[in-house]
Formats: structure tokens, C-alpha cells, sequence
């Protein structure tokens, strides 16, 4: 039976009261289940998206417009690369409705998979920046 995991939808960010992370709400189905999985990731924004944007784009400096765009787009690719980490880790293997935290505290051993992505994306990662904001 195929037990590859679908990405079916995915909504966000939204911002969480009282914690600084940002939150994308993922949908997954895989062939055995009957309905979709409900799945939120969050990105913490000083641990995770402040060392990734550091990482990949140093201290590039723009409009707060700019500013914005880059963390919707960096904080997504984050999103999309933890439920990966997440999925290869045995998280999401089960069906129940699922977080997937910042890989910081507990989850602190997942953060150097991220931080590893991040530096074989880095040109690619900023291409897609240039494009899509003009720094």
C-alpha cells in the first residue's frame, strides 16, 4: 500500500498570540487514510526565520514592505522543510491532528537538519528572493 504522504492544502501564516511564531496549517492525506490530516507547523520567528534569513541573505537591508515579503517567503520554505523533517522523523506516521513545534527546547535536534537545508538552498533561496522582492 502506498504510504507516501500528500500535501493537499496549506493556509498561512498566521501569527499566534503570545508566542513569536508564525503558523502555516497543512492538510495531508496519505492513500490508507480515509479523510486528510490536520498538521500545524510552526516557525519561531527569532530561533528559526531570524537564523535562516541571516543564513541565506546576510543583512540585507530593505523597505518594510521588502522586509515582509521575505519572511511570508522564507517562513513557508521553512514551513514546507520541517513537515519534510518532520515526516522522515516517524511524526507524522500516525492519524491524529498534529503539531509540528519550533525545533527549539525538546525539539532542539531537528534544528541542525534545518539549519543544514538551509545552507545547501542558501543560492537558490536567494534567487527566488531577488525575484520575487528585487533586493
Amino acid at each position: 500500500m502506498d504510504a507516501r504522504m500528500q500535501i493537499a492544502n496549506v493556509t498561512g501564516p498566521f501569527r499566534e498570540p503570545r508566542e513569536q511564531v508564525f503558523s502555516f496549517d497543512y492538510s495531508i492525506q496519505r492513500a490508507s487514510w480515509p479523510t486528510a490530516q490536520a498538521i500545524r507547523v510552526k516557525v519561531a520567528i527569532p530561533e528559526e526565520l531570524d537564523v535562516v534569513r541571516g543564513k541565506v541573505l546576510g543583512d540585507v537591508v530593505g523597505t518594510p514592505g521588502q522586509q515582509l515579503m521575505i519572511s511570508k517567503f522564507l517562513s513557508r520554505q521553512i514551513s514546507d522543510e520541517k513537515i519534510r523533517i518532520a515526516e522522515a522523523d516517524g511524526m507524522l506516521s500516525e492519524r491524529r491532528d498534529t503539531v509540528v513545534a519550533p525545533f527549539t527546547g525538546p525539539m532542539a535536534y531537528l534544528f541542525p537538519r534545518l539549519d543544514t537545508w538551509a545552507t545547501e538552498q542558501q543560492e537558490t533561496l536567494r534567487a527566488e528572493i531577488t525575484k520575487l522582492v528585487g533586493l
